[in-house]
């Protein structure tokens, strides 16, 4: 059982303190892949909010089936959907809008983009469709297996593979066009 299974496990049985510990283990990854889906930090830091509000008041049932990540991711991208589906796609502001706002605020991705090289890396990241965008950020930064980021994406795992081959082929050839 992952710390994250036996945390939820706690709260269901009634300690409201396992969930502050899930909020830590989590947000920071959840909302980069959440940031991943909808290209706005803000909007995946609210997503990452409504996806732990649905765990702690809908309280889903946790099979065991996947690891705890990836229900909680599952239950993040449902989130990301519902709130596309709801706003539409152009209502997303890309981060680059907010670069005024991010410069006083410190934010997860400030912490990830630190220099030139992991700016270009976003930059060809930015650059790839949406689905080959999520495989890869579940797969390398998440470091979760093809089987897992299936689950979430609710894609066949030879999909996923195919969407991360295209995706290194695509980021590759970005690269290079940039010099790296």
């Amino acid at each position: 059982m992952d710390t994250g299974e036996a945390n939820y496990e706690r709260y269901l049985l009634g300690d409201d303190g396992a969930v502050e510990a899930l909020v830590e283990e989590y947000k920071n990854g959840l909302t980069l892949y959440l940031n991943s889906i909808v290209g706005n930090i803000f909007t995946a830091e609210e997503l990452m909010e409504e996806t732990f509000f649905r765990l702690i008041t809908k309280r889903p049932r946790f099979s065991g089936k996947s690891s705890f990540k990836t229900f909680l991711y599952a239950i993040g991208r449902n989130a990301a959907v519902d709130y596309i589906r709801k706003h539409g796609r152009s209502s997303i502001a890309p981060l680059e809008a907010h670069e005024n706002e991010l410069a006083e605020r410190e934010s997860v991705e400030d912490a990830v983009i630190r220099d030139e090289s992991r700016a270009a890396l976003r930059r060809a990241l930015d650059s790839l469709p949406d689905e080959q965008r999520q495989a890869v950020h579940l797969t390398f930064f998440e470091e979760m297996k093809c089987e897992e980021a299936a689950k979430i994406m609710k894609k066949s795992r030879h999909a996923v593979e195919n969407l991360v081959y295209r995706a290194k082929k695509a980021l590759k050839a970005e690269l290079e066009k940039e010099g790296y």
